[in-house]
């Protein structure tokens, strides 16, 4: 009988069927115990499907480069997912065009802060100069993040693990924070979201309802443009001192 549930095991483990369907069942379970729970923060549905994810790769002695050669088709999905954000932006395309002003201004202050900050934090507990320019692209979108970093010096691993936290984190702590600030506004509360926790803070906005989803998605392409372009000019800056 052992056998027969090994060699399955063995015959699973090497298809990519098993794991899409795997990290698919994962993350439903986990979006279900999120409305459950009453939308309990802490059990944000990316953050517990991770969970889910790690558990069963280290239960099984599962090395990751399998698991995400097994679900390439995931990570290609992204792509087409991040275009066709575009779709409900485009809704509101009359809205941004009078918000032009105050999206540019608030898109300044948050992608500075959150450049400043991390570089700021980093430093005052005493850590590396690769590791401080690591954390600065944090609140940008995964791969323009990993660019910045490995460009102005820093350790694009290293910021790899800095963006899931920061999208994770940010997702998690934004609804007590906006309801603490009285921000009730969806495009407010959708493009800090996405300024501040990238795609993880899109799928949070999306949840609120379309605007916030939309302008979360405004706020993700923009900024990561802006970090790239305000990394380099910040550390010129900061050298003159």
């Amino acid at each position: 009988m052992m056998e027969n549930l090994l060699a399955a095991w063995v015959y699973l483990a090497d298809t990519p069927l098993f794991w899409l369907g795997f990290t698919l069942a994962a993350y439903l379970l986990a979006a279900v115990l999120y409305q459950r729970s009453g939308g309990n923060p802490l059990l944000l549905p990316v953050l517990v499907a991770v969970i889910i994810v790690i558990a069963f790769l280290y239960a099984t002695d599962t090395p990751y480069p399998v698991y995400a050669r097994h679900t390439w088709l995931l990570q290609f999905l992204i792509g087409p997912a991040t275009v066709a954000l575009a779709i409900p932006l485009y809704s509101q395309l009359d809205r941004l065009k009078r918000l032009f002003l105050p999206v540019m201004v608030a898109l300044l202050a948050g992608s500075s802060c959150a450049i400043l900050s991390a570089w700021g934090i980093a430093r005052f507990m005493g850590a590396s100069l690769p590791t401080q320019l690591s954390l600065g692209p944090k609140s940008a979108t995964m791969p323009i993040a990993m660019e910045v970093a490995a460009i102005s010096g820093g350790l694009p691993s290293l910021t790899t693990v800095a963006v899931a936290i920061t999208g994770i984190s940010g997702a998690m702590m934004s609804g007590q924070l906006l309801r603490m600030l009285k921000v009730r506004d969806p495009v407010s509360q959708g493009f800090s979201l996405g300024l501040s926790a990238h795609a993880i803070g899109v799928a949070r906005a999306f949840q609120v309802n379309e605007t916030a989803g939309a302008f979360a998605a405004l706020g993700m392409g923009l900024n990561g443009i802006a970090t790239a372009v305000l990394v380099p000019v910040l550390l010129s800056l900061l050298a003159l001192f």
